[in-house]
């Protein structure tokens, strides 16, 4: 790829081996998963397959899997779904102001259904405050939707303390793991997680796949999607099982060289602070001071402003966000940024988000660096 790429928390490129998968699988298995002949029964069993596999890297149980188109639905349809299901127990819903949009957005709509939402602000780190939320919570709570990494700056969430204290008190607990699947060890037995999300093409995989993990999802996850049986009866639409397919691969590989992958993550953002020191630029990290999510870095930078720094980057084929994908078009200043720094913070308007990925090269991070020291 022409250029320098480090926006690697907005997307990944496809692994050349999950291509391989998705091509073969075009071509060999095209079978309908919900037909009843040969080919059809082969392609529902590969789909069952990936299902199990998922579910291991979890310790999940295989049948609270439900195949998504990605992040986005995953986290709308288990949010909306579990406060119809509940809202006899309450209405009452605690979220962050730093959530991506899809959870943001979803808990805006419900409190226009009537539900009332409390949304706990970030510290100056990317961390909620513990004792806030569970001041927070009250006998008509139903559910918490916490992310267990931030997006923008690279914060990790307590997930197992926020599990453990709503497992307590018996309170649904969804959490949005786009960012951290993979990245960091899940486990929704030992972390009391009731439902989470994942999107293949944060890790290399395709775009327009994902799953959902939903707990006791046979009894208690009513369908969404409306239309056939598939996903259990969970979700309608034929499968589209090359994405599956390639996801699973994308999952494989993930999986097996987690460690690995995490070790040059933090090499990489450690090269980037020293030699941002070395050149002498200006740089404040927004968010936690030592590497948690490793592959995110935010970078504020006094007295130049995002948006004029990422059109010069552009001309220089470099390339890197001022905040979430999702609201990478928009005017509107990062919800994250504020929550942790205020409205009228500086930082709102000079930050910079450099994500790094498994491609990315120390040459990389020399090259940008060098562009940023060129910049007036």
């Amino acid at each position: 790829m022409k250029g320098i790429y480090l926006d690697y928390a907005a997307t990944t490129p496809v692994d050349p081996e999950v291509i391989e998968v998705i091509t073969n699988a075009m071509h060999d298995d095209f079978g309908n998963a919900s037909s009843l002949y040969k080919i059809g029964r082969e392609s529902k069993q590969k789909v069952e397959g990936v299902r199990r596999q998922i579910a291991r890297t979890l310790n999940a149980d295989a049948d609270d899997i439900i195949i998504t188109s990605g992040g986005t639905e995953s986290n709308d349809s288990a949010i909306n779904q579990t406060v119809v299901r509940l809202a006899e127990k309450g209405k009452h819903l605690i979220t962050t102001a730093a959530e991506h949009s899809s959870v943001y957005q979803t808990m805006r709509h419900l409190e226009r259904q009537g539900f009332e939402v409390t949304y706990l602000e970030f510290d100056e780190e990317g961390h909620i405050d513990f004792e806030e939320l569970k001041t927070s919570i009250r006998k008509e709570t139903i559910m918490v939707s916490i992310m267990a990494g931030n997006n923008e700056v690279g914060s990790l969430q307590d997930i197992q303390a926020i599990g453990d204290l709503l497992h307590e008190k018996d309170i649904f607990f969804h959490t949005d793991t786009v960012q951290t699947y993979l990245n960091i060890p899940l486990d929704v037995e030992k972390m009391h997680i009731d439902a989470l999300s994942m999107s293949a093409h944060k890790i290399y995989g395709p775009k327009g796949i994902g799953f959902m993990y939903y707990r006791n999802a046979k009894a208690d996850f009513a369908a969404y999607v409306r239309g056939g049986n598939q996903e259990n009866k969970h979700r309608a639409g034929t499968e589209a099982l090359p994405l599956i397919l390639g996801m699973s691969k994308a999952i494989e590989k993930q999986f097996y060289n987690m460690d690995k992958h995490q070790d040059h993550l933090k090499a990489l953002r450690q090269h980037f602070l020293e030699g941002a020191r070395e050149r002498g630029l200006d740089f404040q990290i927004n968010g936690p001071a030592e590497a948690e999510l490793a592959h995110v870095l935010n970078i504020y930078w006094p007295g130049h402003p995002s948006d004029q720094v990422l059109i010069k980057l552009d001309l220089r084929d470099a390339y890197l966000s001022a905040g979430s994908a999702c609201t990478a078009g928009s005017l509107e200043p990062s919800r994250v940024l504020v929550s942790m720094y205020g409205a009228d913070s500086p930082r709102i308007a000079e930050s910079l988000r450099l994500s790094f990925g498994e491609p990315t090269e120390f040459s990389d991070i020399d090259q940008i660096l060098d562009i940023f020291a060129s910049i007036k």
